[in-house]
């Protein structure tokens, strides 16, 4: 039923009963309903790529200009997306940023609410620090940091490096329930072990220890080392009868880094994975509510995001909003880390993924 245009009388009643509404703090959804319910997602955050070839030399820079240490305590130059008007998000719920320490340098000890990791596309020298247990970090490790977790970072070699790192800011700031709290004055712990103590303790293939078998909301292992991620995607391609979902065909392996205790994602809020494809090989174009961050480890492909295809090579960001329709093609072999939110989303049972060729839209839970 289409309603008629007001009389004049009416007109002026409405107009003074929205004035009433706007000086109470009111507002009526019939005026805002496209807004507040829209169909599908309408995210105002868009798709967007930095190039590593850009932002490497800006942290460099940075490097050279702005010292690290308490009030700043890190020098992380986070990713803007273009559709947030300025706010240091990549998307509503997901921080990444690039941070860089200079030789012999220390970032000091702190702890917050919001759950962080760091993923290292290159270099090596330096260790993070997580409440006493220093942590090696080296190309293509993924080290996840749980929230309100003591870590400081400290540099052992006369090089610089950097490093993306990820966290919830956004999702936590936006629920109001951030918290942050400086460490000791000792700063960080400077010892450089090979090992971490979180590894020699969890990281056995199919054992657990038995001092440690309650479960954890995060996972306990500071570290998940490349060698590993790179033989399990190996031998993952090497199985004719494997293939991922999304894919057209053979040739895409993907891991997803898990909490040893539960089987579940590293981290409450952050779903992380590592993704290969074989040359020539394509996704299929995919939408999903929940956004993620890819940074390309190696080779050279392209993403397809809402019908715009964008060449990408190493080192370079890109990040996918809910709900665009986003596919990859490998033009080399084509290595991809990725973070995303989607645990936010299935715990709320919000989750759904449309994969074209398929049929219909599924809510998924896994």
């Amino acid at each position: 039923m289409v309603a008629s245009e007001p009389t004049p009388g009416e007109a002026a009643e409405l107009e003074a009963m929205y004035a009433t509404m706007s000086r109470e703090n009111m507002v009526p959804l019939w005026t805002q309903i496209d807004e507040l319910m829209p169909m599908v997602p309408s995210p105002a955050a868009v798709p967007h790529v930095w190039r590593w070839d850009t932002i490497l030399p800006l942290a460099a820079r940075a490097g050279d200009l702005v010292p690290v240490g308490r009030g700043g305590e890190r020098r992380a130059i986070a990713l803007a997306n273009p559709g947030l008007g300025g706010l240091p998000y990549a998307t509503p719920t997901l921080w990444a940023a690039v941070q860089y320490l200079g030789g012999l340098e220390t970032a000091p000890e702190h702890r917050h609410s919001q759950s962080a990791f760091r993923f290292v596309v290159e270099g090596e020298g330096v260790w993070t620090v997580v409440n006493g247990d220093p942590v090696r970090m080296s190309r293509g490790d993924f080290l996840p940091q749980p929230g309100w977790n003591f870590h400081g970072h400290h540099n052992d070699t006369d090089a610089p490096m950097a490093w993306i790192d990820g966290l919830d800011i956004p999702f936590v700031r936006g629920m109001d329930a951030g918290f942050f709290e400086f460490g000791t004055e000792r700063v960080t712990d400077e010892a450089t072990p090979d090992i971490s103590r979180s590894e020699r303790l969890w990281c056995h293939p199919g054992l657990r220890p038995l001092s440690r078998l309650e479960d954890t909301p995060a996972t306990p292992i500071g570290a998940y080392r490349w060698e590993y991620t790179d033989r399990a995607l190996s031998e993952q391609l090497a199985l004719e009868d494997e293939g991922y979902p999304a894919t057209v065909g053979q040739g895409h392996a993907a891991v997803r880094y898990a909490n040893p205790t539960t089987g579940g994602d590293v981290i409450p809020t952050i779903r992380a994975e590592f993704h290969r494809l074989r040359p020539g090989v394509a996704t299929r174009t995919t939408r999903e509510v929940g956004s993620s961050v890819y940074q390309v480890f190696e080779g050279q492909g392209a993403f397809v995001l809402n019908g715009e295809r964008t060449t990408v090579t190493k080192g370079d960001m890109i990040v996918v909003p809910s709900w665009a329709a986003a596919s990859i093609e490998a033009e080399t072999q084509f290595d991809l880390f990725t973070f995303g939110d989607q645990p936010i989303f299935e715990r709320l049972h919000l989750n759904r993924t449309f994969i074209e060729g398929q049929t219909t839209t599924k809510d998924q839970h896994q």
